[in-house]
């Protein structure tokens, strides 16, 4: 079954917006898109922060789609993800790293 990385992050504080979604799927994006296994990798802009309507708390999320857990497992050890994460560097934002077993809830689309 599929597993997903999910993760959850904010700007360094002297980054706008725009330069981060930037970095993120230009820059960045060129690292993930090496991790061996990889079936999909998707990127959103926090646009609206339903919990913190004066300003979101965080900036954007990206999802990994593995074809299964010892897979996504394998790509977290390798020299690519070593590399993805050199990358990050001393970076001064947040985040938040979940693996995510996801099933479809809608009617007709795989769901129950």
């Amino acid at each position: 079954m599929p597993v997903s990385l999910v993760i959850l992050a904010s700007r360094p504080p002297e980054w706008t917006r725009e330069q981060f979604t930037a970095w993120w799927r230009d820059e960045h994006a060129a690292y993930g898109r090496k991790l061996p296994g990889l079936q999909a990798y998707r990127h959103g802009q926090v646009v609206f922060d339903y919990d913190h309507p004066e300003g979101p708390a965080w900036d954007g999320h990206a999802v990994l789609t593995f074809p299964s857990r010892e897979v996504l497992d394998a790509a977290l050890i390798s020299p690519e993800w070593k590399s993805a994460v050199a990358h990050v560097g001393k970076m001064k934002g947040k985040r938040i790293a979940l693996i995510t077993d996801e099933v479809d809830l809608l009617p007709g689309a795989g769901g129950k």
